[in-house]
C-alpha cells in the first residue's frame, strides 16, 4: 500500500481491520521512515499542527514557528477512544494536502542523542493504529527551511473521514465525547493555541462558529 498522490519517501500507510497495528509493524515504519536520520546522525525536526502544539510530549531542544506549504489541517480522522466512544465516535485532525493552502504551526527539534527513545515514544503515541503517513518534508522557518517528520492523512484508512462536510464535522464535534475529554474541548484547544501563536486558519474559525451554533442546538436533538 502507498501513500495517495505522489509523496516522496517510503513511508507506507497502514490500515489495519483491527484498532491496534502489531508493534513489529510500528517499529518497521519508524526504521523506513527515518533511516537517513538515523545514517546521518541527525537531529530530528516534527512539524506539529494539531495537539501536538500544546502538549509534544518528547523532549526537544529547540521550537519554532513553521509553515507546510500544499497542506491544510481538516478534522477528518475518527476516533472512538480518545475525544469519542465507539457508539459516538469524534473527529481529531489530520493534514491533507491542498494546493492552495498552506498550514502553520510548530516545528520542534529533537536532538541527535534522544531520536532514537523519543521517535519511538511519538510512533506509539501517533502511528499505533497506521491512520497517518509518516513522512520527511521540507518545513519552512523564520530561521531557514528544515527537514522535518510530517503525519500526513492516511487517506486509505478506515477512519478517514475526508468526505464530510463542515455542517456535519461540526455536529459530530459538538456530541462526541472520550476518556481524555470532550471533542468540543479538543477543538476549543486547538483555537486558543493559534489565538496565541497568532496562527489565522480560516477553516478552524469557521468550523468553531459552526460547533459553536450546532451545540446550542443540540439538546432539543
Amino acid at each position: 500500500m502507498g501513500c495517495t498522490g505522489p509523496l516522496p519517501g517510503p513511508a507506507r500507510p497502514l490500515a489495519p481491520a483491527r484498532w491496534r497495528l502489531p508493534d513489529g509493524d510500528v517499529e518497521r515504519s519508524r526504521q523506513e521512515v527515518l533511516a537517513t536520520v538515523f545514517a546521518q546522525q541527525d537531529a530530528l525536526w516534527v512539524f506539529a499542527y494539531g495537539s501536538l502544539m500544546w502538549n509534544p510530549g518528547f523532549h526537544f531542544d529547540e521550537v519554532r514557528r513553521a509553515h507546510l506549504p500544499g497542506f491544510a489541517r481538516r478534522f477528518a480522522l475518527s476516533t472512538t477512544i480518545g475525544r469519542g466512544t465507539p457508539d459516538c465516535p469524534g473527529l481529531v485532525l489530520t493534514l491533507q494536502r491542498d494546493t492552495g493552502n498552506d498550514c502553520q504551526g510548530l516545528a520542534f527539534r529533537i536532538p541527535c542523542a534522544l531520536v532514537e527513545a523519543e521517535s519511538r515514544l511519538l510512533w506509539r503515541r501517533e502511528m499505533i493504529t497506521g491512520a497517518y503517513c509518516p513522512i520527511l518534508l521540507p518545513l519552512h522557518t523564520p530561521q531557514g527551511t528544515v527537514q522535518a517528520l510530517v503525519l500526513t492523512a492516511n487517506t486509505t484508512h478506515p477512519h478517514h473521514r475526508g468526505d464530510l462536510s463542515m455542517q456535519a464535522t461540526a455536529a459530530t464535534i459538538a456530541r462526541a465525547s472520550g476518556r481524555i475529554g470532550s471533542n468540543r474541548d479538543y477543538l476549543h484547544q486547538l483555537v486558543a493555541q493559534c489565538d496565541v501563536l497568532g496562527i489565522a486558519d480560516g477553516y478552524v474559525q469557521a468550523l468553531q462558529a459552526v460547533v459553536t451554533q450546532a451545540a446550542q442546538v443540540e439538546p432539543s436533538a
